[in-house]
């Protein structure tokens, strides 16, 4: 990985006099503590910093870029979690945006935490593959491709794809969200280890509040739908639908977020483990106690009634500041 960024440092200097240098320096903070007694999901405390930066140039929409991404979480080694590697192409204009390579997942795509849980903002904080983006006037629709791993003797073949948007008219939209994972075994055999089949999709139509009232935010409702099969295990494909509505609401730096998933649990492969109960309401109160131009500070506490009868609780702490372009 080290040769593979001096080497494209090399290219990018080759062709920095003619072309817009660029770069971006990131910092994380991160803190995230789960008091969960019900035993449905993980219990844990995730405490560390993130640090990244890219260097790259422009011209005329057309960008390359290269970097690192490392996450410390306190209390370990140095080394305890490897580098990940940033290196990608990029054409951007008023329509389009089109990515190939590794690149940061944050601010691409925005999918349920039923689909795809926030921790992987923390161990896998880049897309591998590539990402497309198309805006009209009424609305936007993306999709990606992200190669989570390679076939080997003792690894499986892994690759998730999915794609989202969004049509609307003044305060009115509808949202569209489709994912899948294919998970496949070893090139090596390994007994009792199976081909696995994971795909969902989300569909909502909400209102939001006018831009210009004091209090912004939006309410959502619709349905979330998965499918999942084991080859060979299941008998085809296991199927579940639910209501799935959510509702968000902002005033100066203060916010409330709630979402309810009712009538079906789920299983998605990088999705939240709440959302496979059959009846999960979460709800969180927000401080936003930093709100800069290149800085954002967040405080979550966050209250998780599970089958309306067990509830647990989360407090998320979170920094980003974000320096370049």
């Amino acid at each position: 990985m080290k040769n593979l960024l001096i080497l494209f440092l090399f290219f990018i200097s080759m062709f920095a006099k003619s072309q817009n240098f660029e770069y971006q320096v990131l910092f994380e903070g991160i803190g995230d503590n789960r008091e969960f007694f019900s035993n449905l999901a993980h219990s844990q405390t995730i405490l560390g910093t993130r640090s990244a930066f890219e260097l790259g140039v422009e011209k005329e929409g057309h960008r390359l870029r290269g970097g690192v991404s490392y996450l410390f979480e306190f209390g370990s080694d140095i080394d305890a979690q490897k580098p990940k590697l940033t290196m990608y192409y990029q054409f951007e204009n008023e329509k389009i945006n089109f990515l190939f390579g590794a690149f940061p997942r944050r601010g691409k795509i925005d999918f349920p935490l039923a689909m795809l849980t926030d921790t992987l903002l923390y161990y896998r904080p880049n897309i591998e593959g590539i990402f497309g983006n198309y805006k009209w006037n009424w609305g936007h629709e993306n999709g990606f491709v992200d190669w989570v791993s390679r076939q080997t003797d003792i690894n499986p073949e892994g690759f998730m794809a999915g794609f989202s948007g969004e049509a609307g008219h003044k305060n009115f939209f509808i949202q569209n969200f489709f994912l899948m994972f294919h998970d496949a075994v070893p090139a090596v055999e390994i007994p009792g280890d199976h081909i696995k089949d994971y795909m969902g999709f989300a569909l909502q139509a909400g209102m939001r509040t006018p831009k210009n009232a004091g209090l912004q935010g939006y309410v959502k409702a619709g349905i979330l739908s998965s499918a999942y099969r084991e080859r060979t295990i299941t008998d085809g494909f296991i199927t579940a639908t639910s209501f799935f509505a959510e509702t968000e609401g902002k005033y100066k730096n203060f916010g409330i977020k709630s979402v309810l998933n009712s009538g079906a649990g789920h299983n998605f492969a990088f999705g939240d483990q709440f959302y496979r109960i059959k009846n999960y309401w979460r709800t969180d109160v927000i401080w936003y106690f930093i709100n800069g131009e290149k800085v954002k500070g967040r405080f979550n506490l966050s209250f998780h009634v599970l089958n309306w009868n067990d509830l647990d609780q989360q407090q998320q702490l979170s920094i980003i500041y974000v320096i370049g372009s």
